[in-house]
């Protein structure tokens, strides 16, 4: 009987990818996790259970083939792990990246409910694309035949870029109209290179160019250039993602010094990319040498507070109103950031700023958390007469985003919006009330995950062509 090569979860334990020291990663962008050796990634993935429901596969918003992919590796057939993988994923090596793995995959892994330790499924997927890449396994995807309908599509993050890629393995023409210089949305100027190095992307833009896609960059679409875009396709798909920073409204808020999260990453990536950026060369949006206050509890925060560390800051707090528990940004970065140097300062909620014309510091009430809501949340409230003030010489605003006013941005006021001013679109087809126009990821959900706007792009793709493929079966008949 041939050995079973899965189910090891007894005799082997959970390994990570070696994590370089964080007095090195300190000083540079680079990725902090190394690859997996092919032994190494077929030994963890030999620790799957190969359950019969598998929790990891339906907590996964795409529903990859885990524990397929997972039993391939294992036995050594790394390229049918590759395209088993790809089957459901756009940007598996993304995703193995930046995905929360330990709320999403990871978390469900019913080895963990018993104590073994969940399986590494994140590295191992970036493994088989990496793997993939190098092996030369992975191609632009040429059609085999093209097709006359044309699909423009408002928006390169990863939501625009997994309809393209869907779409042009149909053989439809794509056009990707973006504001930024490069494709990648937040892929690109949102998430720094310490999680995402940046020709990951690049890549992945690249062989989209190469499968016929067509961008259109610098392009910041009003409504002028939105008529035309609705006018010269057959579909157009609205994935601008959401971009406006949430504010504080308190005393001293206009002080000099204090700025969006977006900013700050967004310049910090231009510079990795060697770009020439004033805000950055002026030190405005340079964080070396000054004491950094970031403000807030997400992912977007410990991108700044670790960006800030690179960049050489003097110290580094983050202010976070709830305490760690119920923190909503992942722990696996609160503790990669602690490692590096950043104070976390739990249960602190900024009240106003001081200084003058530039600001010196963040006045924090201390707070605590009261009883549960109805959402069995507890609510923060306020310790009277525990305020002090946190010096600082940078404060920066990580307090999640919003979408822009799309309908007047546009020139559409009947592009049907929700009170929150997301776009609103059937979830399963994107599909709008407008004739012909989608909206997905977070101009619909509001701030999200990158593999929900994967999972968007992909489901909107699939409706544009069986829409396609009904108007072609009509014509015919």
């Amino acid at each position: 009987m041939a050995k079973q090569p899965m189910l090891k979860f007894v005799q082997i334990e959970r390994d990570m990818p070696k994590k370089r020291a964080a007095e090195m990663r300190r000083e540079d962008f680079h990725e902090i996790y190394a690859e997996y050796a092919a032994e190494k990634a077929a030994e963890q993935a030999s620790r799957c259970s190969q359950c019969g429901v598998p929790y990891c596969q339906s907590h996964c918003p795409l529903h990859n083939n885990i524990p397929d992919w997972l039993h391939l590796t294992a036995t050594g057939r790394l390229e049918e792990a590759y395209q088993t993988s790809q089957a459901t994923n756009t940007f598996p090596e993304i995703c193995g990246r930046i995905c929360p793995q330990d709320r999403l995959c990871e978390g469900n892994c019913v080895i963990e409910q018993s104590g073994h330790g969940t399986v590494t499924i994140g590295s191992v997927e970036k493994y088989i694309t990496d793997t993939a890449w190098e092996k030369g396994w992975v191609k632009p995807a040429i059609p085999a035949s093209e097709r006359p309908e044309s699909v423009g599509i408002i928006g390169a993050g990863p939501g625009g870029l997994a309809a393209a890629d869907m779409l042009r393995r149909a053989g439809i023409q794509v056009t990707i109209y973006d504001r930024y210089d490069r494709a990648g949305g937040l892929l690109t100027y949102g998430i720094p290179g310490f999680k995402l190095e940046k020709d990951v992307v690049m890549r992945r833009n690249q062989l989209l160019a190469d499968s016929g896609v067509e961008f259109v960059l610098n392009c910041d679409v009003d409504e002028n250039i939105f008529a035309t875009i609705h006018a010269e396709h057959d579909a157009v798909i609205i994935a601008t993602g959401v971009y406006k920073s949430r504010d504080l409204a308190m005393p001293g808020s206009g002080l000099a010094g204090i700025e969006k999260a977006i900013d700050f990453l967004t310049v910090s990536n231009r510079k990795s990319f060697g770009d020439d950026v004033e805000e950055f060369d002026s030190g405005r949006l340079n964080a070396e040498g000054k004491r950094v206050v970031v403000i807030g509890g997400g992912d977007t925060a410990m991108d700044c507070v670790r960006t800030s560390v690179r960049q050489g800051a003097t110290s580094v707090k983050c202010l976070y109103r709830r305490d760690r528990a119920n923190m909503p940004g992942s722990q696996r970065e609160v503790k990669n950031a602690e490692e590096e140097g950043v104070i976390f300062e739990w249960l602190s909620a900024p009240k106003g700023f001081t200084g003058d014309d530039t600001v010196a510091g963040v006045m924090v009430q201390k707070m605590r958390l009261g009883q549960p809501d109805a959402s069995g949340r507890q609510a923060p409230e306020v310790i009277e007469g525990a305020d002090y003030v946190e010096e600082a010489d940078l404060v920066i605003k990580a307090l999640g985003f919003e979408p822009e006013d799309l309908p007047t941005l546009f020139g559409q006021p009947d592009l049907p919006v929700t009170r929150w001013g997301t776009v609103k679109a059937a979830f399963q087809t994107g599909a709008t009330e407008m004739e012909g126009v989608y909206a997905i990821g977070d101009i619909v959900r509001g701030a999200s995950l990158v593999v929900w706007a994967i999972r968007d792009g992909r489901d909107c793709a699939e409706a544009i062509i069986e829409r396609f493929n009904s108007r072609a079966a009509v014509a015919a008949e």
